[in-house]
């Protein structure tokens, strides 16, 4: 089952500048972060829990995910 996201306010980080090849996120759904690229708007987005989404950020912030 696909999450309903009618009402997702999707951003980007304002370190992307004008370029279209981000990652975009709406964090304003109750219970639920959803992302997605901002190459193609309405195209597929993914759902995480809020606690997910926390955790991934906090494995990104500790390099985690570095080669």
């Amino acid at each position: 089952m696909s999450p309903n996201l009618t009402g997702a306010e999707f951003r980007k980080s304002t370190l992307s500048g004008t370029h279209d090849n981000c990652v975009e996120v709406a964090t304003n759904l109750p219970n639920l972060v959803a992302v997605r690229d901002s190459k193609d708007p309405s195209g597929p987005a993914l759902a995480f829990t809020p606690t997910q989404w926390r955790s991934f950020i906090g494995h990104v912030n500790t390099g985690t995910f570095d080669a």
